[in-house]
């Protein structure tokens, strides 16, 4: 049965704590999942999370701080010596480890590696925190089952067991040559069923090796692992050896991550940012595209004082401004939003583009034409004919317009290495508010002769 957190039941959980009430709190607490653990310790206030914490088994606190919301566990490893700190990352698969550390100073990374008591772990840590935090090489574990070409099965097996204790999950075995150059994959089952004395050389499979290299970026590896769906892709150095594995759950968090990213670029916040943030960094985040929204107002303002004469002369001209900037700016985010998702895929030839644009510019111009016969009508009911036709006309150009604009800027952008979510949000909405102003009041003026 799923666990549900309640009101009733965290009061209870904050009065046990406060009455040291151990066993009720072990029956009732330490006994959930950890995902469940992590969700009460995140709506507790820092002195019974801490409590709670600290009895929960030596075997998942790591796991557990790892999940924690970011305020929290900044707050509990402050309250942390260098000693607890240690014995956290020896529980810790070497990739959250390293992701533990990089919260931390220089100076108290070099006197946490000094408390670190298994030398292996240590060496770990030191290896993968020089690799960039956005990178497969910052990303890896460096716990996988590997074997030797030159291996017998019956050595192989041997190994593997030994192995097996550091690696949580196994998913694949690895196999090197003597220079420890990752050359393929072995299964399990042939493994298995082999003769204790054929070399692992007879048994391996050689054929569409996937790996990653230390210095890829992490958006390419989620990417590769969606193509090949892989539930963990091996990472080598520039000489093709060896050195680690990144893992599924690892590529999970990356992409929820830049999905979180893109959405809120496309709705005008330019980083990342909670609910529970700062009003001061909330505020940063948001007002560079507020100011951006300002100047497409100020200029849109600009653009009707041009045609202030012909507004002057025919007033209903300006009852339609709303509607025209509203349809401009909505075609272009949905025309941005469907490219923006295609070049998130990895989809960006050449051929391909050319194809979304043709399709984008098919579309606009079918829904324009039927969405201009409608105010077409709309507008003849409201003021005359050659409004109508004023309207109409304008609506269809604009609208053709904002599909054309909204397919071509996130493509300019992602050939330029600036992300194309920028073209989802007020960037393309105030460039077509603009556009869609100058293209319906100059349609205004000539059809009116003014």
């Amino acid at each position: 049965m799923q666990f549900e957190l309640s009101k009733e039941f965290l009061e209870t959980i904050e009065l046990a704590i406060q009455n040291s009430n151990l066993e009720w709190l072990k029956d009732h607490v330490l006994s959930l999942h950890d995902a469940d653990i992590v969700s009460i310790l995140d709506e507790l206030a820092f002195e019974p999370a801490s409590f709670l914490y600290h009895l929960l088994g030596e075997e998942i606190q790591g796991d557990v701080l790892m999940e924690l919301d970011e305020d929290l566990r900044e707050t509990l490893i402050k309250s942390f010596s260098n000693k607890e700190i240690a014995e956290q990352v020896e529980q810790l698969d070497s990739d959250d480890a390293a992701d533990l550390m990089n919260e931390l100073s220089d100076k108290q990374v070099e006197e946490v590696i000094l408390q670190i008591s298994d030398e292996e772990t240590a060496e770990y840590l030191v290896d993968l925190l020089n690799y960039d935090a956005d990178t497969a090489g910052g990303l890896m574990k460096k716990e996988f089952i590997l074997a030797r070409l030159d291996w017998p099965v019956k050595k192989c097996v041997i190994e593997l067991r030994r192995q097996a204790e550091d690696v949580e999950k196994i998913f694949t075995i690895y196999v090197i040559d003597e220079n420890e150059k990752l050359v393929g994959f072995l299964s399990l089952k042939r493994l298995l069923f082999a003769n204790a004395t054929e070399l692992i050389e007879n048994l391996y499979q050689d054929k569409n090796v996937i790996s990653v290299k230390t210095n890829e970026d992490n958006e390419e590896v989620a990417k590769i692992m969606e193509k090949y769906d892989l539930v963990a892709v091996p990472v080598v150095d520039l000489q093709n050896k060896l050195v680690g594995r990144i893992t599924i759950d690892d590529v999970v968090d990356i992409i929820k991550e830049e999905a979180d990213k893109d959405f809120q670029m496309a709705s005008g916040i330019s980083e990342n940012i909670e609910s529970d943030d700062s009003v001061w960094k909330i505020s940063r985040a948001r007002i560079p595209w507020l100011v951006i929204g300002l100047m497409g107002g100020v200029f849109g303002a600009q653009v009707i004082s041009g045609f202030e004469s012909g507004i002057s002369q025919v007033p209903a001209l300006a009852f339609f401004i709303p509607l025209i900037t509203a349809m401009g700016g909505n075609v272009g985010v949905q025309s941005s939003a469907i490219v923006v998702q295609s070049l998130a895929r990895g989809t960006d030839k050449f051929s391909s583009i050319l194809a979304k644009i043709w399709k984008e510019t098919l579309v606009a111009l079918l829904n324009g034409l039927l969405l201009s016969l409608l105010v077409y009508g709309l507008a003849v009911f409201f003021d005359s004919v050659t409004l109508g036709l004023v309207v109409s006309f304008s609506l269809f150009t604009v609208i053709v317009f904002g599909g054309i604009f909204g397919t071509l800027i996130p493509l300019l952008l992602n050939k330029y290495k600036i992300d194309p979510a920028l073209a989802t949000g007020p960037f393309i909405t105030t460039l077509n508010d603009v556009l869609g102003l100058f293209i319906y009041l100059t349609i205004g003026v000539l059809m009116y002769g003014i």
